[in-house]
């Protein structure tokens, strides 16, 4: 797992960038898939999802969402009654629950207000990032106490611009909906261009008025070993692929 030296400094607030190492799942989806929305054996992904939730120390719950690329904020007081919100974005306040976001390219996005004792994670694909995710979470966050000017806010392992080959339709798009938005594409091949997602997430969240920003550095499409991959997966047509997970909590 990956821990963020910005987060671990918070008093009071435990975090964790898993990668797909140290499950029980095997084939596509070996070894810590978290993803129950892939085709991988349930109780395979339940496990996965016990030894995660116990990196926690009495942790209550482990809460995630069923995320659809969009702006939705869905609020953790304890396990969810039914099924999981359709939403891509958590925020909390309440010690013991963690919050989980699942990737496999898009951005995970850990929140923190300490002096608060508010958390928040996003799922920030091109999409959510595009009409605001980000930006949501940290209205929910607000909602609960924090303050944005306190905020730390660390990327995990996402799809770097260099394994992230765009068309011009997609470049036109960002940019007709957000003109900042050209400062994070550079030229590829002819018709292409390569989007930095987490350098366009940094300037969301900066503008958003977050100060302490960062991204952990690693690139899901490369580092095969350590992360899942949608794209990656996509170009050698494999029928499916696993999720990483990355959560959030304050300590009980």
């Amino acid at each position: 797992m990956i821990r963020s030296e910005q987060l671990s400094a918070l008093p009071g607030v435990a975090h964790a960038f898993f990668t797909r190492r140290g499950g029980c799942s095997t084939g596509l989806y070996a070894t810590l898939n978290c993803g129950a929305g892939s085709d991988d054996n349930p109780a395979h992904v339940r496990e996965n999802r016990a030894q995660v939730l116990a990196q926690f120390d009495a942790a209550h719950c482990l809460n995630t969402v069923y995320q659809v690329h969009g702006t939705d904020v869905a609020v953790a007081t304890g396990p969810w009654p039914t099924e999981p919100p359709k939403a891509d974005g958590l925020v909390s306040a309440t010690p013991g629950v963690v919050l989980g976001i699942l990737t496999a390219d898009c951005a995970p996005v850990l929140f923190a207000d300490a002096d608060a004792g508010v958390v928040g994670a996003a799922h920030c694909g091109w999409r959510g990032t595009l009409h605001g995710v980000a930006e949501r979470v940290i209205k929910g966050m607000e909602s609960l106490g924090a303050t944005t000017a306190r905020i730390t806010a660390i990327i995990g392992p996402t799809i770097a611009q260099a394994s992230y080959e765009v068309t011009a339709d997609f470049e036109e798009t960002v940019i007709g909906a957000d003109a900042e938005g050209a400062a994070f594409f550079l030229p590829g091949r002819p018709g292409h261009a390569q989007f930095d997602l987490p350098g366009y997430v940094c300037r969301r969240l900066a503008r958003a008025g977050i100060s302490d920003v960062a991204w952990t550095g690693h690139n899901t499409y490369d580092l095969e070993g350590d992360f899942f991959s949608y794209r990656r997966a996509t170009h050698r047509d494999e029928p499916d692929y696993g999720r990483q997970i990355s959560t959030i909590a304050l300590a009980p």
